[in-house]
C-alpha cells in the first residue's frame, strides 16, 4: 500500500471516528434529557452503577470532579431517586454513596431497549473475527483516550 492510499485510509477512519464520536454525544444528551438529566449527570450516573458503592472521593477520582461539583451531582441524582446517602456504622461523617439500579433501569431501560435491539442486530451482522477486531479497537483507544485524560488532568 502506497503511503498515499494508508493516509487516506487513516483519514477516512478518523472522519468515521470523529462522526461516530459525535452522533455519541448527541444522542446520549437527547437521552439524558427525555430522562430529565443533563448529558453530563446521565454519563456520570453510568459510571457509578459500575459499583455497588462509592465515597464522593472515589467519585471525584472516577470522574475528575471537584468535591463541590460531585456534592451537587450526588444532590442531583439522589433527588431523583437514583442513588441515596448511607452513613457508615462505626464513622457518621463518612458516607458512602449506594447507587439504585432498580430506578436507573426504571427511567431509562425504555429509552435504551430501541436503541439495544438495533445494536444488536448490527453486532449479529460481523463475524466473531470482525467483533473481536473492533472490541480491540475500542479497548486499545479506550486506553489512550483514559492516558491523554490523565495527562491532562494532572499538568
Amino acid at each position: 500500500m502506497s503511503d498515499r492510499q494508508s493516509n487516506n485510509l487513516v483519514n477516512k477512519f478518523r472522519t468515521a471516528s470523529r462522526q461516530y464520536s459525535d452522533a455519541s454525544i448527541f444522542m446520549h444528551e437527547a437521552i439524558a434529557r427525555k430522562a430529565g438529566l443533563s448529558g453530563a449527570d446521565h454519563k456520570y450516573l453510568g459510571l457509578i452503577l459500575q459499583h455497588k458503592e462509592l465515597t464522593a472521593g472515589d467519585i471525584s477520582k472516577l470522574t475528575g470532579l471537584t468535591t463541590g461539583a460531585v456534592t451537587g451531582l450526588i444532590d442531583r441524582l439522589e433527588k431523583k431517586k437514583l442513588l441515596k446517602r448511607q452513613f457508615t456504622k462505626d464513622d457518621r461523617r463518612k458516607v458512602i454513596i449506594i447507587p439504585n439500579p432498580e430506578n436507573s433501569m426504571k427511567l431509562l431501560q425504555p429509552i435504551f431497549s430501541e436503541l439495544q435491539q438495533k445494536t444488536a442486530d448490527l453486532i449479529a451482522s460481523f463475524t466473531e473475527k470482525e467483533i473481536q477486531i473492533i472490541e480491540r479497537y475500542f479497548l486499545e483507544a479506550t486506553t489512550i483516550m483514559n492516558e491523554t485524560t490523565d495527562n491532562l488532568n494532572n499538568k
